[in-house]
């Protein structure tokens, strides 16, 4: 999955595109650069609290490239949406399941059960239709995630593992309102994260200073090494801007449903990363669920795909 949500744009009716070999290989960058992203979180809450780590990313995120990029016209509370959504929900969650002991992999895999999430929400808010396909997906996905869940006080904290579900739904809920945002006409997606990151910090420091408390906060600062550093600088610069800067672009020149499928190997370099990094040991049970929950995914994404291939058929 994708560490943040990709803008879902509408191509009903656009043909797919063969994909240039220098595109494929930016979005294999995205894709692990994505997935590294949580060994990296992972090393940062080691020495940063996860709420004051999760300030410190939109601070470097925003910082100086709001001064570089002109703020879309964009309305303010959608901003305000995204930011308290997208960024800090899904953060607040994620780095605090990670905190608390979920193995980085494993929250990379439980992260992508976002799209169903969002489908739940598209369906509520939007009054989406589902798809046979969907549905079908859906319950696999759930499946997947149930298996993933039993193994709670094994290998990972229960706590943990919800944490990152709930991470997942913030996820869903800033797709609805980047939905909204792209219902507003052609923008610069980059522009609109950057500008979008300027809300997260006081919300984080305000988290963090009632739950991690002051003390916390400047036993941090004061003790703050490179390695913490270099974590809110791949967080803010690569994971962020970088990208979804690239992402943004694949979008802009590829149908959406061409692009979105890339986001299935983030897992895979997710659970790769977390075991050379960690020696993060899969059980039995989290390869059977991880694989019902990539293949709902898969389902989902393209089904729609090869049944519009097959029609196009003479």
């Amino acid at each position: 999955m994708l560490e943040t949500g990709s803008p879902s744009l509408p191509w009903p009716g656009r043909r797919l595109e063969r994909v240039s070999p220098r595109d494929l290989a930016l979005a294999l960058l995205v894709v692990v650069v994505w997935g590294v992203n949580f060994v990296v979180i992972k090393a940062g809450v080691a020495e940063v609290p996860p709420l004051l780590l999760g300030a410190l990313r939109f601070l470097l995120a925003a910082c100086p490239a709001v001064f570089f990029l002109r703020a879309p016209s964009v309305p303010w509370r959608l901003y305000l949406a995204y930011g308290m959504t997208i960024s800090v929900g899904q953060f607040a969650f994620l780095f605090s399941a990670i905190h608390v002991g979920m193995p980085s992999g494993l929250a990379s895999l439980v992260l992508q059960s976002q799209a169903f999430f969002t489908m739940l929400f598209a369906a509520l808010w939007l009054k989406e239709s589902w798809r046979t396909s969907q549905l079908i997906g859906l319950v696999m996905a759930a499946g997947g995630l149930t298996l993933i869940g039993s193994t709670h006080g094994v290998s990972m904290p229960l706590l943990g593992f919800l944490l990152t579900v709930a991470a997942a739904s913030m996820w869903a809920a800033g797709n609805i309102v980047t939905r909204t945002v792209a219902a507003c006409g052609p923008i610069n997606q980059l522009a609109f994260v950057v500008w979008a990151s300027l809300v997260p910090p006081l919300p984080f420091l305000v988290l963090s200073l009632w739950i991690e408390g002051g003390p916390t906060i400047m036993a941090a600062l004061s003790n703050f090494s490179l390695r913490s550093f270099a974590a809110v600088a791949y967080l803010a610069w690569a994971a962020t801007l970088l990208g979804y800067g690239l992402w943004t672009r694949l979008l802009s020149r590829y149908p959406a449903n061409q692009v979105a499928p890339f986001s299935l190997l983030v897992p895979v370099v997710g659970l790769v990363s977390g075991w050379l990094a960690f020696d993060e040991a899969l059980r039995p049970v989290h390869l059977a669920g991880g694989a019902l929950l990539m293949l709902g995914l898969a389902v989902n994404l393209l089904t729609p795909r090869l049944l519009g291939w097959a029609r196009a058929r003479p």
